[in-house]
């Protein structure tokens, strides 16, 4: 059998790897504590669990149409205008298997063979891939502390090309939890002024935002409303990472068609059971835990960020400003932080994730979403590793 060129160009996520690795050696009886996995360790909230228990008992179990219910479809119109200032149309809205299936049936959508992508780095770890898989070619953009990790105007406006069809925004990211400002968004879309490159605003992380400032990217104007496509989803915020509920947003409609379509021929309509349980969440009836998590991710931040500067070697020059991870820089230690983090794994039994897998080495990824008490265990297991390293 001979697997085709495309499929042999993807990569397994480097994340999803090293959590498995880690699971893995638990189950053999090692003491393991994972800083790697990107999920909240939160349960899902009551209001959603009774929504989704309602709709099994009262006949919730169709088919429903590929882009969602008219229910789930309202709800996330009601959240984007009252939170994000937005105003979609139902028809162009499309629910999704996670954020994840939003960026794959894009890039498919958007990219022909030689279109170019230009990607911020470091990125989350699926953008150069599905780029590629679509056939495009990652354009990766080099930022670094100086810059809180987040490109400037003048970066964007040399990549630049006749070939660029699309730029990934990651808002707060993951891996470094950096927020756009309304200025940098104002100044991106200046820059994009004139051209038909669309954006592609990965918003998945909006409610873990520790300074009250995230601003969507199509709100910023109409010229950046046309161009943008918002994802957003459930996973993170709404502490849903298994039910899988997405959605994106756009005012192209020959892109929603697309997309539909790329739905209607792959995955069908998402899980209905979870449509129906993302409805209270979207309408803000989970806000309250929504804030409680947020607030627990704000005081795991504070302390960890203090514990990881006090360790000779390694530091943390920008604390983030949301989503729930450190990147933190291990250059002193060794800058090669795929061998670090394999040795912090095997030796201090604790999992990260190398920043190589983010474009970015010297650097690694230690999520905080898992409790205090298990955070400061695993940070005196590095302070150790790294003192003896």
């Amino acid at each position: 059998m001979k697997l085709s060129k495309r499929v042999k160009s993807l990569e397994e996520s480097i994340t999803l790897v090293i959590t498995a690795k880690a699971k893995e050696m638990k189950a053999n009886g090692i003491d393991v504590i994972s800083l790697s996995a990107g999920e909240p360790d939160f349960d899902t909230p009551k209001a959603i669990k009774d929504a989704a228990i309602y709709a099994m008992n009262h006949g919730g179990s169709k088919y429903t149409a590929v882009t969602g219910t008219p229910e789930v479809l309202k709800a996330i119109q009601t959240k984007l205008k009252k939170e994000n200032n937005l105003e979609y149309k139902t028809n162009q809205i499309l629910t999704n298997v996670g954020a994840k299936h939003s960026l794959f049936n894009i890039t498919q959508a958007l990219i022909d063979s030689g279109d170019e992508v230009i990607i911020p780095a470091p990125y989350w770890v699926t953008y150069p891939q599905i780029v590629l898989y679509a056939g495009g070619k990652p354009i990766i953009l080099k930022t670094d502390e100086s810059t809180n990790f987040k490109i400037t105007p003048e970066q964007l406006k040399n990549a630049i090309t006749p070939k660029t069809k699309l730029l990934m925004l990651n808002s707060p990211s993951n891996p470094t939890g950096a927020i756009y400002s309304k200025a940098e968004l104002e100044a991106i879309g200046e820059i994009l002024k004139g051209t038909n490159i669309m954006i592609a605003s990965d918003e998945i992380y909006e409610k873990v935002n520790f300074t009250g400032k995230f601003v969507a990217t199509a709100s910023i104007s109409q010229d950046l409303f046309k161009r943008t496509i918002t994802i957003n989803g459930l996973s993170k915020c709404g502490a849903m990472p298994g039910w899988r509920f997405g959605y994106m947003a756009s005012a192209n409609d020959d892109l929603i068609k697309a997309c539909k379509a790329l739905s209607s021929q792959s995955t069908s309509n998402i899980c209905s059971i979870t449509q129906a349980g993302a409805i209270p969440s979207l309408l803000g009836e989970t806000d309250g835990d929504i804030e409680m998590m947020r607030l627990e991710y704000q005081k795991r931040r504070d302390w960890a960020v203090k514990a990881i500067s006090e360790i000779d070697g390694l530091s943390v020059t920008n604390p983030p400003d949301g989503a729930f991870y450190l990147f933190i820089n291990c250059k002193k230690v060794d800058p090669d932080s795929l061998r670090f983090c394999q040795r912090m794994l095997q030796e201090a039994n604790v999992a990260t994730v190398p920043g190589v897998g983010f474009g970015m080495d010297g650097y690694f990824r230690a999520s905080y979403a898992t409790d205090l008490d298990s955070i400061k265990k695993a940070v005196s297991r590095i302070a150790d590793f790294v003192k003896n390293y």
